[in-house]
C-alpha cells in the first residue's frame, strides 16, 4: 500500500506539473499510454471495489490486463496481479474471504482457470483444474462451490515434433455454423457446470444436449440456479432464448419460466427473498438487429407470468441488479447520446435517474448500499466511480495524468431534420482551438450496428482526427439505439435509404453552421458504418475520400458467408424468395459505376462477422472502374482488432488517406 501511495503521489505531481505546462494535442503514441478500466466489483461488505486495468505492452504487441482494488473512501488503489499473463473477471466470495479471477497463467492445470487471493494474505493460487474453456463463473452463496460456464472441446490427436498429427476435417451440421473469433461451430456447446471446491469434483448441471447455456445465477439460499438457454426444437434458427430455473444439483431437469417469441436474456438477478428473477426482454425474433431491451421480472417458482417493468420507458436498459431491500432494481438506461444509472421500482415500474449529466455509465455493481460503476465522458475514458447522493464520486484516476497534458477538441451536440422531416441527433467534435466562423475539412464517421449509438464517451478516433485539423461528425441515423423502438426499427428490411438521408442531412447541417468546408469532406466507418459508407458514396458524390472497414455492398453474396443467416431469413427472406429486395439493398455493388470517390477498403482475414469478401468485392469493382482505391488486409485479425500495432497502423492509414484526398497533401511514404 505504501508503494501504491508513492505512485499516486508521483502521478499527482506529474498531473500538477502538466497543468502548468501548455497543453498539447493528442498523438497516436498516446494510445500506448491509455489505461482501460473495466469490470468493477464491490466487495460483500461494500468497503472495497475490485476492477481490471488493461495496458498495451508495445514490445510484445499485445494488451495485458491486471487486477486492481480501491477502497470505497477513494484511498490509494492497489495493483494485485503482475506479469505477462492477463487476469480478469474479478469476483468476491460471498464470505468476503477470497477475491477470485480468471487467468491462463502457468499453473497446475493448463488453460483459463479460476485463481484466488486469500484476503488474509499470500500469493494467488489456482482454484480450478478443469479441461475446457471457462468463459464465466460465480460463487455459491456458501462459498463452497463455483458455477462455471464451460466449453469442453474435443480432444486433439496426440502429436509429437517427429510425428505431427494431420489436421482433422471440420464437419458442419448446424444452421448457424460460424461465428467471429470462435470460428466454425461444430457440436461443442457452452454448458453450466458445478465445481466443488473442497473435492475438486466437476459435474454438469443439466443433461440438456445441443444447446448453449449462459448467465447462470445462484438463488440467495443456493438451492437453485437460473440461467438462459433455448431448449426449443431448432435453437439455431431463432434468438428466442428463455429463462430457466433448475435445482443446484448435477443432472437436474430445467424448468422454463418464460416462453417469449424473442430473446429473454441476462444478466439475471434474484430478489433477496428468492421470489423473483430480474432479466432483460428483447423484441420479437424478427427484429433481431433492432433489439430494445426491457427490464422484466418473473416468479422464480413459475406461479406467475413475466412482467415487463419498463414498457413505458421506450429505452434500452442493461445490467439489472436488485437492491438489498428488494424493492427496486438498478439498471443503466441508454438515452439519446448518454447512458445513465437508474432505479426501477418493482411495484410500479417508475424509473428514477441516479446521476445527471452528459455521460456514459456502465457495469454497475452494488453491495450493502454501495453502488459503483464505470463512468466515461466526452473528455475522459472510463474510470470507477461511486454513485451516491444523486451524484458521482471518482474512485480511480488511471488516466488523469495523461489527460492533464492534452488539449482536446470541443464536443457539441447537434440536432437537425432529415429530408423527410425526421428529427435526427448527433455529435460534432471540433479541432482543438477551433475559431468560430472558420470552415475546416470535415469527416463523417459512421458508427456500426446499426443497433448502437455515438454517445458522450471519450472517442480516441474522433479526438485524434480532430487533433489533425478535422471536424468529425457522428450521426445517430435511423436504426440507431437510444431514441426509442420506432426510430430504431424504421429501417427494417430497408437498408441504405433512411440512414443515408439522415447522414447527408447531418453533413448539410454542419455546412450550414459555417463549420464544414463543402469542398473538403470525407466519410468512413467500420462494420455497418462501412456498409453505410458504401451506400452513401453510391448515392452522393460530395465526398472526396471514403474509408470502408469490415463492410459489404453485395449483400446477397454475404448469405451463408457471415454469421447473420437468422436475421437474413427473418428480415429479408432467403434470396430465392426475395431476389428483388436483395438486389435493392445491394445497390452500391450493382451500381458501383455511380461511385467516383477514392475509397480505402480494410479488414481482417479472420473476420467471420463481416468477412473480408465484402471489401474485396467493392475493391475489385472500383479497381475495374479505375476509381482510386486500395485494399489493406490485416492477418490474424477478427472483426474487432486486438493487435495494437495493427490498430495504430489502421489509424495512420485513416489519416494518410484523408490528408491526401481531402486536404490534397502528398501520400505519406510510411503507409505505402
Amino acid at each position: 500500500m505504501r508503494f501504491s501511495a508513492l505512485l499516486l503521489a508521483l502521478g499527482l505531481l506529474a498531473a500538477a506539473a502538466a497543468q502548468t505546462a501548455p497543453r498539447r494535442r493528442l498523438r497516436l503514441d498516446d494510445l500506448y499510454q491509455f489505461q482501460t478500466v473495466r469490470d468493477p466489483e464491490v466487495s460483500p461488505h461494500g468497503r472495497w471495489v475490485a476492477y481490471t486495468v488493461s495496458t498495451i505492452d508495445k514490445k510484445a504487441d499485445k494488451s495485458v490486463t491486471h487486477l486492481w482494488m480501491v477502497n470505497w473512501s477513494g484511498a490509494p488503489d492497489l495493483e494485485l496481479t503482475y506479469g505477462e499473463q492477463s487476469a480478469g473477471a474479478p469476483r468476491w466470495s460471498p464470505d468476503g474471504r477470497y477475491l477470485s479471477f480468471l487467468s491462463s497463467r502457468p499453473g497446475p492445470a493448463p488453460g483459463t482457470q479460476v485463481w484466488v487471493f486469500d484476503r488474509r494474505g499470500g500469493e494467488a493460487r489456482q482454484l480450478t483444474d478443469v479441461q475446457g474453456e471457462i468463459s464465466a463463473y460465480s460463487w455459491s452463496p456458501d462459498s463452497r462451490r463455483l458455477l462455471l460456464t464451460l466449453q469442453i472441446k474435443k480432444q486433439k490427436p496426440e502429436t509429437t515434433p517427429q510425428t505431427p498429427a494431420p489436421p482433422l476435417p471440420i464437419v458442419i451440421d448446424r444452421y448457424h455454423f460460424k461465428e467471429d473469433r470462435i470460428g466454425y461451430l461444430t457440436g461443442e456447446r457452452r454448458h453450466l457446470y458445478l465445481y466443488d471446491i473442497a473435492t475438486r469434483q466437476l459435474a454438469r448441471l443439466t443433461n440438456s444436449q445441443n444447446v448453449d447455456e449462459s448467465n447462470g445465477a445462484w438463488s440467495p439460499d443456493g438451492s437453485a440456479i437460473a440461467f438462459v438457454s433455448n431448449l426449443g426444437p431448432s435453437p439455431d434458427r431463432t434468438d428466442a432464448t428463455q429463462i430457466y430455473v433448475v435445482p443446484s444439483r448435477p443432472g437436474s431437469a430445467p424448468r422454463a419460466l418464460t416462453s417469449f417469441d424473442g430473446p429473454d436474456g441476462g444478466p439475471l438477478s434474484w430478489s433477496p427473498d428468492g421470489r423473483l428473477i430480474a432479466f432483460l426482454r428483447g423484441d420479437p425474433a424478427k427484429y433481431y438487429a433492432y433489439n430494445e431491451q426491457h427490464l422484466a421480472v418473473v416468479a422464480a417458482d413459475g406461479s406467475a407470468p413475466a412482467r415487463v417493468l419498463t414498457d413505458a420507458l421506450d429505452r434500452s436498459v442493461a445490467s439489472p441488479e436488485f437492491t438489498a431491500d428488494g424493492r427496486a432494481i438498478v439498471v443503466t438506461v441508454e438515452d439519446d447520446r448518454s447512458q445513465y444509472p437508474a432505479l426501477v421500482s418493482v411495484a410500479t415500474g417508475a424509473v428514477r435517474r441516479l446521476a445527471p449529466g452528459k455521460l456514459v455509465v456502465s457495469s454497475p455493481s452494488s453491495r450493502e448500499g454501495h453502488l459503483a460503476a464505470l463512468v466515461a465522458t466526452d473528455d475522459a475514458p472510463p474510470e470507477v466511480y461511486a454513485v451516491e447522493n444523486g451524484g458521482l464520486r471518482a474512485l480511480t484516476h488511471h488516466n488523469d495524468a495523461l489527460f492533464a497534458q492534452l488539449h482536446l477538441g470541443e464536443v457539441r451536440e447537434i440536432q437537425f431534420t432529415s429530408t423527410d422531416n425526421t428529427d435526427v441527433h448527433g455529435l460534432l467534435t471540433l479541432p482543438p482551438g477551433y475559431t468560430a466562423g472558420e470552415r475546416v475539412p470535415t469527416l463523417l464517421r459512421i458508427h456500426g450496428g446499426p443497433d448502437g449509438q455515438d454517445d458522450h464517451s471519450f472517442s480516441f478516433e474522433h479526438q485524434w482526427l480532430a487533433a489533425h485539423g478535422y471536424a468529425v461528425i457522428a450521426i445517430n441515423y435511423r436504426g440507431s439505439s437510444g431514441r426509442g423502438w420506432d426510430y430504431q426499427r424504421s429501417i427494417f428490411a430497408d437498408w441504405g435509404d433512411k440512414e443515408v438521408k439522415d447522414l447527408l442531412a447531418g453533413v448539410s447541417h454542419v455546412e450550414a453552421l459555417g463549420i464544414a468546408d463543402p469542398n473538403r469532406l470525407g466519410i468512413g466507418g467500420w462494420s455497418y458504418g462501412a456498409i453505410l459508407t458504401d451506400y452513401t458514396i453510391a448515392s452522393d458524390g460530395r465526398f472526396r475520400a471514403a474509408i470502408a472497414g469490415a463492410g459489404s455492398a453485395n449483400q446477397a453474396a454475404m448469405y451463408g458467408v457471415d454469421e447473420y443467416v437468422s436475421q437474413y431469413d427473418l428480415e429479408i427472406g432467403p434470396p430465392w424468395k426475395s431476389e428483388a429486395l436483395w438486389i435493392k439493398i445491394s445497390y452500391p455493388f450493382y451500381h458501383a459505376d455511380r461511385i467516383h470517390t477514392p475509397t480505402l477498403f480494410m479488414g481482417g482475414d479472420k473476420d467471420f462477422n463481416v468477412p473480408l469478401i465484402g471489401g474485396e468485392q467493392m475493391y475489385q469493382a472500383l479497381r475495374t472502374l479505375r476509381v482510386p482505391t486500395e485494399l489493406v488486409i490485416y492477418p490474424g485479425q477478427f472483426h474487432g482488432f486486438t493487435r495494437p500495432s495493427f490498430i495504430v497502423d489502421r489509424y495512420r492509414r485513416y489519416l494518410a488517406w484523408y490528408d491526401h484526398y481531402v486536404k490534397g497533401e502528398p501520400v505519406q511514404a510510411s503507409v505505402r
